[in-house]
């Protein structure tokens, strides 16, 4: 033990830190891998805004809303496409999204050795403004940009109240009381890290994120609705141009184009899940033109409605049979 001890002590301060994390890493990958089995894609958990995702091979490219969230990769990778842009994280990388974005993903690296283990864990602003509030935090590390979406270096603290968070599965009565306790440990070291000026300024009311944040609720609650730019910058106090710069700068998109993802994603849902024909469900988002629907539904996702709908049931039904073997 002590030579083991003299020999660690004798490396270069940065090798032991990346030691330390590969090691929190390997840890936190054996305590999810242990939770998470079967066919299942995604376990919701006991704890609230506490996910888990488990995948044995590598999937195709599918469109989906990130929420505001931390996720961690602890086994396998994945590629998000937020307009032109592409992020990639992984085991020693985090994804930090700081509003509700329309996204492209890919599950990249998995197999049924070495499957694809995530966690997401959602943001609470509450939680983060109270933070902000409370304490004297220590400024941010300042590498920043600003989209509502970037990556971050894993780090022995973060990773490690993670694992914590997770023991809480083997005590369930421990939960109520311990998780918000974590969990706002886990803000707390984003709030200090790489990405704590993003959070900051989303949770700041006034601040340019936070008005968007404000507008991109209200398309969510109102995309059937016809959309007016002006009426819409003014609800957030922002003249029409400021409005549509910030809203790409942190989306990637137009609110225009933001509206259109929505109410394609809903029609899908409409007609997938209950079992509304094109028709029905293109006048139910908003659509006026059934051509305009089709033709937008097929440039998203790739095929007409009735095909891309008939096809998805068809590989549903594939999984079940799976699942039932």
């Amino acid at each position: 033990m002590r030579g083991q001890a003299f020999e660690n002590n004798s490396m270069p301060p940065l090798l032991v830190a990346l030691e330390a994390v590969g090691n929190g890493i390997a840890r936190l990958t054996d305590k999810v891998g242990r939770l998470v089995t079967g066919k299942a894609d995604r376990f919701v958990t006991a704890i609230p805004g506490l996910s888990l995702f488990r995948r044995e091979e590598p999937a195709g490219p599918t469109g989906g809303m990130y929420e505001p969230s931390i996720c961690l990769v602890a086994q396998g990778a994945k590629r998000v496409l937020l307009g032109d842009e592409t992020y990639v994280y992984d085991a020693h990388h985090f994804l930090i999204t700081s509003v509700d974005l329309p996204t492209v993903v890919q599950i990249i690296k998995a197999s049924p050795q070495e499957p694809y283990l995530g966690l997401m864990l959602k943001i609470d602003w509450r939680e983060i403004s109270q933070l902000m509030a409370d304490s004297n935090l220590p400024p941010p590390r300042a590498r920043q940009s600003s989209r509502g979406m970037a990556t971050g270096e894993v780090t022995l603290p973060l990773v490690a109240a993670f694992w914590r968070l997770i023991d809480l599965f083997s005590e369930p009565q421990d939960i109520p009381i311990l998780a918000p306790v974590i969990q706002r440990e886990i803000f707390y070291r984003l709030l200090v890290g790489d990405q704590g000026t993003r959070l900051r300024q989303m949770a700041s009311i006034g601040s340019r994120s936070h008005q968007i944040a404000r507008a991109i609720d209200w398309l969510k609650s109102n995309f059937a609705r016809p959309l007016r730019i002006d009426d819409l910058a003014t609800q957030v106090n922002m003249s029409t141009s400021t409005f549509h710069h910030h809203f790409r700068v942190l989306t990637a998109m137009s609110p225009l184009q933001y509206q259109k993802w929505l109410r394609l994603n809903e029609a899908r849902r409409l007609m997938l899940t209950e079992r509304l024909d094109a028709g029905a469900a293109a006048f139910q988002v908003g659509y006026e033109s059934p051509s305009q629907f089709s033709r937008e539904y097929s440039r998203l996702f790739g095929s007409p409605p009735l095909r891309d709908i008939t096809n998805l049931r068809q590989i549903t039904a594939s999984i079940g049979r799976a699942e039932t073997m």
